[in-house]
């Protein structure tokens, strides 16, 4: 019960790595809310772990802003905030167009920044914040550029956003996952044996496997944690 009377809100919480984070939170006793873009998994999500889901889309700053304002108030402030909200999409260097560029960074990299921004206010001081970023920030995997680019990005406006939370005594920290087994990246796709054979540890990660990482980043076992990105990754990076 490390979350018990902690408020802890997931962006992107109806789904895969945010849903299980959402249930790890909520198992260890803490007030959730999630955020997600379909109505029908935020209800269901909202459901399983008694807390409070709010339709919103990332990539819509002013509704994400609104859905932060929201929340804070039904739960009286912000403990932790998971911003885990996030698109992929795959096309060689000759082939991205601005359209494609424009809606990975909408939602990865600009509208995870200013869901941040827009949490500041309902944030408790000595919170915590934690990003979900990727190896493919450091890996060059072919037909990645734009989201390879937008979570690049992400990780260093973190090690910003840290540095000036410091005075509040809120840590900022990143979970980037490798090959995991969600919606976007099935273990039993045709190619999942290839990025299985990839990771040291032969196997692709679970979602539960990236949320108790980011639970550990949440609480006070990581109290002396900020600035950090940690690779949950089988091994690949290292």
């Amino acid at each position: 019960m490390r979350f018990a009377g902690k408020s802890v809100v997931v962006l992107g919480g109806n789904a895969g790595i945010g849903l299980a984070a959402s249930r790890q939170f909520a198992v260890e006793g803490a007030k959730v809310a999630l955020t997600g873009r379909n109505a029908a998994s935020v209800e269901a999500a909202a459901v399983e772990t008694g807390g409070l889901g709010v339709v919103a889309d990332m990539g819509n700053v002013a509704a994400t802003a609104a859905a932060l304002e929201r929340i804070g108030a039904a739960l009286g402030g912000i403990d932790v905030l998971v911003v885990n909200a996030g698109v992929g999409g795959f096309a060689p260097v000759s082939e991205v167009t601005e359209a494609f560029w424009d809606g990975i960074h909408s939602v990865n990299l600009r509208g995870a920044f200013f869901a941040i921004q827009s949490a500041l206010p309902q944030l408790r001081d000595g919170g915590a914040i934690v990003i979900t970023g990727s190896i493919g920030a450091v890996v060059a995997v072919p037909g990645n550029v734009a989201y390879a680019a937008a979570k690049a990005g992400l990780r260093a406006a973190a090690r910003i956003v840290g540095k000036e939370l410091l005075p509040r005594r809120i840590r900022v920290n990143l979970v980037s996952p490798g090959p995991t087994d969600t919606e976007l990246s099935p273990a039993d796709a045709p190619n999942a044996d290839v990025i299985r054979g990839l990771t040291a540890l032969g196997r692709y990660a679970t979602p539960a496997d990236i949320a108790a990482t980011v639970a550990h980043l949440a609480g006070e076992s990581s109290r002396n944690i900020t600035g950090a990105n940690i690779a949950v990754d089988g091994g690949i990076t290292t």
